[in-house]
Order: C-alpha cells, then structure tokens, then sequence
C-alpha cells in the first residue's frame, strides 16, 4: 500500500504541486490575519492572548514553511522548463540539418 501512495505522490506534477501548496499557503495567511484582527480588536484574557499569539506564531512558521517549498519548487519547474526549451532547440537543430 505504501508502493502505491509513493507512486502516486509521484506521478503529481510539480504545477500541480506548486499549486496545492499555494492554496494552503493561502488557507493559513487568511487564517492568521483573522487571529490577528480578533488579537487586535477583542478583549481577551491573558491566557487568551498568550494561547492566540502561539497559534499565531505556528501560522507565521506553516506560512514560512510553505514559501521555502514554493521557492524549492519553482526552481524545480524553472529546470524542467529550462530542459523542455534545450530540447526543443536541439530537435529543432537536428530537423534543419538532417531532414530540411
């Protein structure tokens, strides 16, 4: 069973992939920005605070978790669509030598 979620996760593109985390990414800014309006207009007690200022904290970290995969994914997208275009203009010079 673990064979086929591996080979699963893998046959996932990596826009797809950028795109997920991209949605999460969102999920939890829009989460954090309405703890943080709640932070800034609610009178809450001590506890209260110190418990919305960690789950803020945990926000801030899933949301620099995100932009760290982002960055390592849309590096990856940037190398495969580098090699696509090599391809292309390698096919392109056999074409207009050989055949052409």
């Amino acid at each position: 069973m673990t064979k086929s979620k591996s080979t699963k996760k893998e046959k996932i593109s990596v826009a797809n992939e950028i795109d997920r985390i991209e949605e999460q990414r969102l999920h939890c800014q829009n989460n954090l920005e309405r703890a943080e309006f709640r932070h800034r207009r609610e009178q809450l007690s001590d506890e209260d605070r110190q418990i919305l200022e960690d789950e803020m904290t945990i926000m801030n970290e899933r949301i620099h978790t995100y932009e760290k995969e982002l960055e390592v994914l849309r590096g990856e997208n940037r190398k495969n669509m580098m090699l696509s275009v090599a391809l292309l203009a390698i096919s392109a010079l056999f074409y207009y030598a050989f055949i052409y």
